[in-house]
């Protein structure tokens, strides 16, 4: 629909509905109108970068504290691996303010569900709930604002304990992981050592124990942050660690600062 006439105190004003359009013609802009001639956009914030794979006793999923915008560091506590309920982590790579609007939705809508229908929401369910949020956030994808592309575990402690791992793409389609999955801008240098480790190395992840697999996801957070500035893996001036958890048969946890100190403290000093 198109709309003309005549502008308070100016000349005739011909639009086509679009309200940031109008703005911009009139002069009352609050965006730059550099912004409107070359497309560009204002920095948003990022969170990066997340991984989980599975280990001798389950899932693990982990991530770094690291969000920027643009070149800027805008937080480096920020946290990316959020518990749905007792059975259902996600990790989210992206947009903070999309993936966290996503991790409250959902875990509203599973407390919801537990309670009106006196059981927890079926492990399909809860995969397919997520991917769906990522579907009806496409108009913001694809504008190059608000990408979501998360990571989630989680399991069915009646008819499934065993976790299973999901990854997703900007489109909301899910894919279960068998070995490993990760997203971020860090993402590649940690898929390529856990390729790696999967295929040749003779030790795949799921032979791995509790304190191997906390290790793991600390050197592949290192390596990812060494090859990409937005990642921040383990902050050694400032003492910051990844935000790691595990998902078993009994249920999810949380690995403390102090162990993830220990651990990484014990890999530096069998490299020396």
């Amino acid at each position: 629909m198109t709309f003309s006439g005549p502008r308070p105190g100016g000349p005739e004003f011909t639009g086509t509905g679009d309200f940031t359009e109008l703005l911009r013609r009139s002069g009352n802009s609050p965006v730059p109108t550099e912004i409107f001639r070359t497309g560009a956009l204002p920095p948003q914030t990022e969170a990066t970068t997340v991984l989980s794979f599975h280990y001798k006793d389950g899932v693990l999923i982990a991530g770094d504290r690291r969000a920027t915008a643009g070149n800027i560091i805008m937080y480096d506590r920020a946290d990316k691996v959020i518990e749905l309920d007792r059975d259902t982590i996600i990790a989210i790579a992206g947009s903070p303010a999309v993936a966290f609007e996503m991790a409250r939705t959902l875990q509203t809508s599973f407390q919801y569900y537990r309670r009106s229908q006196l059981q927890p929401l079926s492990l399909s369910a809860k995969v397919r709930a997520l991917g769906k949020l990522i579907k009806d956030n496409l108009p913001m994808t694809l504008q190059g604002v608000g990408a979501v592309v998360p990571i989630l575990t989680a399991r069915d402690s009646h008819h499934q304990p065993e976790p299973s791992l999901y990854f997703y793409d900007a489109l909301g389609a899910q894919f279960q992981a068998v070995d490993f999955a990760v997203s971020g801008s860090g993402s590649p240098a940690a898929r390529s050592v856990l390729q790696w480790i999967n295929r040749w190395s003779g030790r795949p992840t799921s032979q791995r124990d509790e304190k191997e697999a906390v290790q793991l996801a600390l050197q592949l957070l290192d390596v990812a942050a060494e090859s990409d500035s937005a990642t921040g893996g383990v902050d050694r001036r400032s003492h910051v660690f990844p935000q790691v958890k595990f998902l078993t048969r009994d249920g999810l946890r949380s690995v403390s600062v102090e162990t993830l100190r220990e651990s990484f403290t014990s890999l530096e000093a069998s490299y020396k």
